[in-house]
């Protein structure tokens, strides 16, 4: 299991756009699963929607590309990496997450060649899908 701090030390992603809470199992360059705490108090949930709070979509797909970075990201050395986005494929919404829930976070790397990170990735809240299709990412150094 990895806690928000050795988190922050494999991906550069900070607050108020690190997405992942805690990582519950990790494989290196396989797989991992992870989860994030949706609040009341995250910031989007001012304007998505007032009265009738929804996390967006690209938030989960982020949250799981954060934790697809993880997993592709946890064993190399010499700092964190960027996953940078290259394509989302068959992405499908098929349950809204809202304020309390609990968003597990599930990736399997499928494919890591030049760079090029391709993984099937699935959100659920209470074994229920919230999200599931496959991202692809650049690895890129990041520059300080």
């Amino acid at each position: 299991m990895l806690t928000n701090v050795e988190i922050q030390k494999i991906i550069p992603h900070r607050y108020p756009f690190l997405l992942v809470d805690k990582v519950l199992e990790l494989e290196p360059g396989k797989r991992a699963v992870a989860i994030k705490n949706v609040s009341v108090n995250e910031p989007f949930f001012q304007g998505h929607f007032p009265g009738f709070p929804i996390m967006p979509g690209v938030l989960i797909v982020e949250a799981l590309a954060q934790t697809a970075g993880i997993a592709a990201n946890a064993d190399t050395e010499g700092g964190a990496k960027l996953g940078v986005f290259a394509s989302i494929d068959e992405m499908k919404f098929k349950r809204q997450v809202v304020p309390g829930d609990i968003l597990r976070l599930e990736v399997e790397i499928l494919s890591m060649k030049m760079g090029i990170v391709k993984a099937k990735v699935k959100a659920t809240v209470e074994d229920k899908v919230a999200a599931e299709g496959e991202i692809r990412f650049a690895m890129t150094a990041v520059k300080k």
